[in-house]
């Protein structure tokens, strides 16, 4: 199927000359000496406390970089990003759970970090885990390793390592994946740059770190258009590639032909409120970042599911569905958000069971039609008028039935006013959600660690904590 296309070849061409142009002549804040030293070797230059970087060393790194990562589950599970297929991920992060049952909402727990995981396991359509809640009941410092500490045994998908902030997390966490089987190239470690062009010493401290480490590098920039980049989404797209390319430059300098993958999380400021405004804008801005990591060559990730709705009802669904389809059609390798609610503050497990067969559905999207001879079935409309005149009994029926040609859905409403009034009692598609979640969350068993596999994921976290909770 023939990708979707918001900008032309040169458009996308000029979005890459302004971007060399911001990080060449405006320059990125970056104030953390070692890291200066190595950037300014390599050929960058220094405007008071702003890099400014050549063209050619961006678009050396550029080359340099593995474009094509691997991540493997425990389970074997291969996802290749890059080579044609769309994976898709949840949220990553939440701080609060909306009970769909009752519709409230409460704060994450530890237990949550554990039944999200369980939960996203069993959903054919989420290939990828991310750590999904921030507890609040765990201390700072130790939290991005706590839900990832606590992820790994809940899930035997290939994990998405946690958003990290401090070099001394890149560690504890590639020991961690150690234990499951999970190598430096094949973890995806995540960092966030400060909007505008802002990278604090932690934040290169920890780029470097990972770059040794060799890990894969999934640069997240989330400027907000109109208040942290310009309200122009082309504008806000050109300062976000500028931020994401300045830490790859780094990467690539340190360890060439480490792993990235091309990142966008723009969100559009909604000027009546001040928030991150969830509608189709952002839709649009996750398709013109895949345009623009393509043309780089980069396996691309972006947002999928985004809303700023704050329960299971239409806006939830036009917003998200909108948010999903418009980057697949652009071609994306990645789409995030599974379980996502209220522009990724809270999360919610009936979401994430109405988010898998969402996905579903937009992979059958982009699957498009086939016109060959099989598909146009001129026999068969033949043979069915020459006898039967029923196609529920052809051959071609259930062949086509099991290789996909319907999305079938498990949860959305198919009867007659009749049937569902009365055998199904007027319920909706997120009734069916909630009692999926509890269903899977009862009986779903998810492979366990080794016993000594958990003892040293225990001693990893217990060194961790005395090394970084003051």
């Amino acid at each position: 199927m023939e990708r979707l296309k918001f900008l032309s070849a040169e458009e996308i061409q000029a979005m890459h000359e302004a971007t060399l142009r911001v990080l060449n002549e405006v320059g990125v804040i970056w104030t953390h000496k070692p890291t200066l030293d190595i950037l300014t070797d390599a050929g960058c230059t220094l405007k008071g406390n702003r890099v400014c970087f050549p063209p050619n060393l961006v678009m050396d790194c550029i080359a340099r970089a593995n474009k094509r990562p691997v991540i493997r589950g425990r389970n074997g599970q291969v996802n290749e990003l890059g080579g044609g297929n769309l994976y898709f991920h949840n949220l990553g992060g939440a701080r609060d759970v909306f009970d769909a049952q009752t519709g409230t909402r409460r704060i994450a727990t530890q237990q949550d970090v554990v039944d999200a995981a369980r939960l996203l396991d069993a959903l054919p359509h989420c290939h990828t885990v991310t750590p999904f809640f921030t507890p609040r009941d765990v201390p700072g410092e130790l939290m991005s390793l706590f839900m990832y500490r606590h992820t790994l045994p809940h899930t035997t998908k290939p994990v998405q390592g946690p958003g990290i902030q401090f070099a001394e997390e890149v560690k504890y966490a590639v020991e961690m994946a150690a234990v499951v089987g999970t190598p430096p190239h094949e973890l995806t470690l995540s960092l966030s740059p400060v909007s505008p062009l802002t990278v604090h010493d932690h934040a290169a401290a920890a780029i470097l770190e990972m770059a040794r480490a060799g890990v894969i590098c999934s640069n997240l920039p989330a400027p907000t258009g109109g208040a942290t980049s310009p309200m122009t989404i082309s504008g806000s797209l050109v300062q976000q590639s500028a931020e994401t390319l300045s830490l790859l430059v780094l990467a690539q300098i340190v360890n060439p032909g480490c792993g990235a993958v091309y990142c966008g999380r723009l969100g559009m400021l909604e000027p009546r409120t001040g928030l991150i405004w969830g509608g189709v804008e952002l839709g649009l801005a996750s398709a013109a970042t895949v345009q623009l990591g393509h043309f780089y060559g980069f396996s691309v990730n972006v947002y999928g599911f985004s809303t700023n709705a704050h329960t299971l009802d239409a806006q939830n669904a036009f917003e998200r569905g909108l948010n999903a389809a418009i980057p697949a059609l652009a071609g994306a390798d990645e789409l995030s958000g599974i379980g996502e609610m209220e522009a990724g503050v809270m999360g919610s497990y009936a979401q994430m069971v109405l988010d898998d067969e969402l996905a579903g559905s937009i992979l059958r999207l982009r699957r498009g039609l086939s016109a060959d001879a099989e598909h146009l079935a001129v026999e068969v409309i033949q043979n069915v008028m020459d006898g039967t005149r029923n196609f529920l009994g052809q051959k071609h029926t259930m062949k086509h039935l099991r290789a996909g040609e319907l999305a079938l859905t498990k949860l959305a409403e198919r009867n007659s006013w009749e049937t569902w009034e009365g055998k199904f009692g007027r319920k909706q598609m997120a009734d069916y959600a909630i009692a999926e979640a509890e269903r899977i969350l009862r009986e779903h068993v998810v492979p366990p660690l080794e016993p000594q596999q958990e003892a040293e994921l225990d001693r990893i976290m217990a060194a961790a904590e005395r090394e970084l909770v003051r």
